[in-house]
C-alpha cells in the first residue's frame, strides 16, 4: 500500500464513526479528491461533506465557528501555502477561542507541497513556521506508525490542531518501521536503538533518516532513529539521553525555512552532552531557490557515515 492510500483509509475510518461532523475543502468529494487524500469519504446522516470554494480565510473562520458551536469539523486544504491566507484566524481568532476551552474539534489537514517544480506559490513546506505564530499544535505524518498514532489520537479530539501530509510521499510505498518509543503527545517517535549514532529527523525527512539507518546497518553499524513530528516546543529528554550514550548526532531537516527547530536540538545536545561528532543535513537555500527545482534533499549517505567514524 502506498502512503496516501493508508492515510486516506485512516481518515475514512475516523470520520464515518462520528455522529456529527462537517468535512469541507476544495473538491474533497469530486475529481481527484486532493490526489486521493479524501477519496470515498462517507459520513452519517447528521453530518455533511462540503465541496467549498477557494476562500481559505473564510473557511478557517467557518471551522472555528463550528468549533464554538460544538460541532466537530475538518478542513482539508489543497496545499499548505494557502493556509497563509488564514493567518488572522489562526492567531487572533484562535487566541480568543482557546480561552473558552471549547469541547468540539477543529482540524486543518493541509497537503504540504514538497515534491518540487510547483512554482513560486508553492515554496512553503515548514509546518513549524505556521505553528510557531500562535503555539498551535501541529503534526506531520511520514510512515505507518506515526500516521496511525497521530490521526487516530488527534484528528477529531477536542481542540484545534494542524496535521500535514507530504505530497512528495503520496505515491511512495508506505514505510512500516518498528517502534521503540512514542511520547504521549505524539511529538517524538523512536524507531530503532543503536550504539554508533543518534539520527533525528524533522518535518517530513523521516524517509531519509530511515535510509541512512539502513545503510549504516549494511556496514555493521547501528543507530538510534528518531523523528520529531510536532512543530510546537518539544521535550528533547529522550533524544538527549541517547546522544549521551552514542556521542554522535545526525540531524536531518527538509524544511525550506530560516526558522528551524532542529537548531534548538543541536544547542541542547551540545550543552548537555559530549557530542564527539555531528552532521547536520538541511536544505541549501543559497542558490536560486525561487526557480523551479526538485525538493529532494541531496544526501550522500556514505559521506555521512564516513564523517561519523
Amino acid at each position: 500500500m502506498n502512503y496516501i492510500s493508508f492515510v486516506n483509509e485512516l481518515v475514512r475510518k475516523k470520520v464515518v464513526e462520528q455522529e456529527r461532523v462537517v468535512l469541507f475543502g476544495q473538491n474533497i468529494d469530486a475529481g481527484s479528491c486532493l490526489s486521493g487524500l479524501t477519496r470515498n469519504l462517507h459520513v452519517k446522516p447528521a453530518s455533511m461533506i462540503i465541496n467549498s470554494p477557494n476562500s481559505e480565510n473564510t473557511l478557517c473562520g467557518v471551522g472555528f465557528g463550528l468549533m464554538m458551536g460544538g460541532v466537530n469539523s475538518i478542513f482539508f486544504m489543497k496545499q499548505l501555502d494557502f493556509l497563509l491566507l488564514g493567518i488572522d484566524h489562526l492567531v487572533n481568532t484562535y487566541n480568543f477561542i482557546r480561552r473558552k476551552d471549547p469541547k468540539a474539534s477543529f482540524t486543518i489537514m493541509p497537503c504540504i507541497v514538497d515534491g518540487g517544480y510547483q512554482g513560486l506559490q508553492s515554496s512553503f513546506n515548514n509546518l513549524g513556521d505556521i505553528c510557531s505564530l500562535a503555539r498551535i499544535r501541529g503534526f506531520t505524518v511520514t510512515n505507518k506508525v506515526d500516521a496511525e498514532r497521530i490521526i487516530n489520537a488527534e484528528l477529531l479530539s477536542p481542540g484545534f490542531r494542524i496535521i500535514g501530509v507530504s505530497i512528495r510521499l503520496f505515491k511512495e510505498e508506505l514505510i512500516e518501521p518498528g517502534l521503540v518509543f512514542a511520547s504521549p503527545d505524539n511529538a517524538v517517535f523512536q524507531y530503532t536503538q543503536g550504539n554508533d549514532a543518534t539520527i533525528v529527523c524533522f518535518n517530513l525527512s523521516f524517509p531519509y533518516g530511515h535510509e541512512l539507518c539502513r545503510k549504516m546497518g549494511e556496514k555493521g553499524l547501528t543507530a538510534s532513529l528518531f523523528s520529531v513530528n510536532t512543530a510546537t516546543p518539544t521535550n528533547w529528554e529522550r533524544i538527549i539521553e541517547d546522544v549521551k550514550r552514542t556521542g554522535r548526532l545526525v540531524i536531518i531537516d527538509d524544511s525550506k525555512s530560516e526558522n528551524l527547530s532542529c537548531h534548538a536540538l543541536l544547542c541542547e545536545a551540545q550543552k548537555n552532552c559530549q557530542v564527539r561528532k555531528h552532521v547536520m543535513v538541511t536544505k541549501d537555500m543559497s542558490g536560486d531557490w525561487l526557480s523551479p527545482s526538485h525538493d529532494q534533499l541531496e544526501i550522500r549517505y556514505d559521506e555521512i557515515i564516513d564523517k561519523l567514524l
